[in-house]
């Protein structure tokens, strides 16, 4: 093993690294879901909240 994987923070590092990886990736699967779903459909005049 290389000496620079038998420090515990590399390891750390590499964690934290590959979770924020994993995170985008699932964000971004979730943005285009939501994308592409058709745009809901249009609200009544009066059925305004304001």
């Amino acid at each position: 093993m290389p000496a620079w994987l038998q420090n515990a923070g590399a390891w750390i590092a590499i964690g934290v690294s590959l979770f924020f990886i994993l995170a985008g990736i699932v964000m971004h699967r979730a943005f285009l879901r939501i994308l592409k779903a058709p745009p809901p459909s249009q609200p009544n005049e009066t059925d305004t909240h304001e």
